[in-house]
């Protein structure tokens, strides 16, 4: 999957309530301060195209997840993936659009004491997700297709599949459509050195202003099995994003028990866990 070698990789962190709590990740934040309480906290890199040290290495892949070197807790964080297009003036951001979105997995290596949320985010290549089913977007605003999507996530070992995260529906991201947006735009512009985060806008101009990105845009809740399980080698990593329309919760499981995931309505990630080769 080189396919967004030229892209800018972005995740937004705690966009969705409760799950910063679970990764133990919240006091990271204790001293940013946001406008909205309930909002997202911050942006954080996971790929910038050209940069000469770990954030300009590669990560994502559509089928394997190669765990860290050492004794690493690794969490796989299921989460809706945007393709989107960039517009810049006079050196900051004025306009992100979505194009395309798909199932992603913001891998997440568990450990205290990291000064930057990317340290634990891009430790090489694989290490991170997004699917090859990428769908486009009618409109990234109320009424459009988004309203009745949603999103689960699996672990599949020794053959049993469990539920990882919670099956929820999009709507359920504390800033969506329009708020997003506008959010992801301003905090790039205004985002600075600060505790966890990193100066974003310094970034996109030492790459040359990437006009386009692929922005993940925060993990969703993991069920109580989930919330302890670390990835292990031979796990099977299934982040699925689907039309409720056309699917509900039970047969969505069914499907991915049985790796029957491409059908229309449906943009899956499975991803093997294997160790460095």
């Amino acid at each position: 999957m080189a396919l967004y070698k030229d892209y800018l990789g972005l995740g937004i962190a705690g966009n969705f309530a409760l799950h910063l709590e679970q990764a133990g990740e919240l006091e990271d934040f204790k001293d940013v301060i946001t406008e909205d309480p309930n909002g997202p906290k911050g942006i954080f890199p996971f790929y910038v195209p050209g940069f000469d040290n770990q954030l300009g290495v590669y990560p994502l892949s559509d089928d394997t997840i190669i765990l860290p070197d050492g004794e690493m807790n690794v969490q796989a964080e299921p989460e809706l993936g945007l393709v989107c297009e960039i517009t810049y003036k006079d050196g900051k951001v004025t306009a992100v659009t979505p194009k395309q979105f798909g199932a992603y997995n913001d891998c997440s290596i568990r450990k205290e004491g990291a000064k930057k949320i990317s340290e634990k985010k891009n430790w090489g290549p694989s290490s991170k997700g997004l699917s090859s089913t990428l769908i486009d977007i009618d409109k990234f605003e109320e009424g459009g297709m988004l309203d009745h999507w949603r999103i689960c996530s699996f672990v599949r070992n020794s053959e049993m599949l469990m539920r990882y995260g919670e099956d929820v529906e999009l709507s359920g991201y504390s800033f969506f459509y329009q708020e997003l947006l506008e959010w992801i735009s301003d905090q790039i512009n205004s985002q600075v050195d600060n505790g966890p985060l990193e100066p974003l806008l310094s970034y996109i101009e030492k790459a040359g202003y990437p006009q386009k990105a692929v922005i993940s845009i925060g993990a969703t809740r993991y069920t109580p099995y989930g919330e302890k399980r670390f990835l292990q080698e031979g796990d099977e990593v299934i982040v699925i994003v689907y039309d409720n329309v056309l699917y509900c919760k039970n047969p969505i499981m069914m499907m991915a028990q049985k790796g029957e995931l491409d059908v229309p309505g449906v943009s899956a990630l499975v991803q093997k866990v294997k160790r460095s080769i």
